[in-house]
């Protein structure tokens, strides 16, 4: 209703999306969305589904944003519920496309298939008549880029293992290091692993393990709650659980 609305987190970082797994302000469908404030430039971490686009971008100016200003849209992984929004925000915000190389051509073919999203319909995760928009990769990720947004920059590493092109954004603002950490490590060091194209348990170990050390102030995972300080502990939570042989719970359970 009218009380829906954006909420900033802190001076940069805003959650502008967030449905069933998430604050309920957007599309049932949608992960967290985030908006993250460079200044003069803005960007989103993750597009949303698709269905709920207009409602992302009312609590965009919920927060006293101009979309407008909205110059990236930083992909964490291609599977729907992330980047389903991406084609319709981009074209509508004349906004730049991120995304790992190595989903690339499944989100520009639309590949349902190799996506899981096929599966996650059969699932019950997605009606029957929601289909995935292809969307133009602007800038395919290697996973070792510096990318700006305003006056921010953002580190890329590749985390495999939710999906083989997901990666997170390390981000550097005033109250520490920020995390987007897409489906790759959730609050209380939970997973998301699924029966699904890419989705492998090893490759994620690896890459929750590698991101011990950071130091990591905020989590801002893909769903659920999202640790604004001492994150580097739920992170790590995680990658203790991985050392048991027993993989950590995963949010879906």
């Amino acid at each position: 209703g009218s009380a829906m609305s954006g909420v900033r987190l802190t001076e940069r970082i805003s959650v502008v999306g967030g449905g069933a797994t998430g604050l309920g302000i957007s599309h049932t469908l949608d992960p967290n969305v985030y908006l993250l404030s460079g200044g003069e430039e803005l960007a989103l971490v993750d597009a949303g589904a698709g269905p709920g686009e207009a409602r992302i971008l009312k609590n965009v100016r919920s927060l006293g944003y101009d979309p407008e200003r909205i110059g990236h849209i930083f992909l964490t992984h291609a599977h729907a519920d992330h980047a389903g929004g991406a084609a319709s925000l981009a074209e509508q915000l004349g906004a730049q496309v991120y995304l790992s190389q190595l989903e690339r051509e499944a989100l520009e073919n639309a590949d349902e298939e190799a996506l899981g999203l096929s599966i996650a319909r059969r699932n019950g995760f997605y009606p029957d008549d929601y289909r995935l928009d292809p969307c133009k990769v602007d800038m395919p990720l290697r996973g070792d880029e510096k990318l700006r947004c305003g006056d921010l920059e953002l580190a890329v590493m590749p985390t495999p293992g939710h999906s083989a092109g997901s990666v997170c954004f390390l981000v550097r603002i005033e109250e520490g290091t920020a995390l987007f950490a897409g489906d790759t490590v959730f609050a209380g060091g939970q997973i998301s692993l699924i029966v699904a194209p890419g989705s492998d348990l090893l490759a994620l170990q690896e890459s929750v393990t590698r991101l011990g050390g950071l130091g990591v102030a905020s989590l801002l995972p893909g769903h659920g709650i999202f640790p604004l300080e001492g994150a580097q502990e739920h992170i790590d939570q995680a990658i203790e659980a991985f050392g048991t042989m027993l993989p950590p719970r995963s949010i879906l359970q």
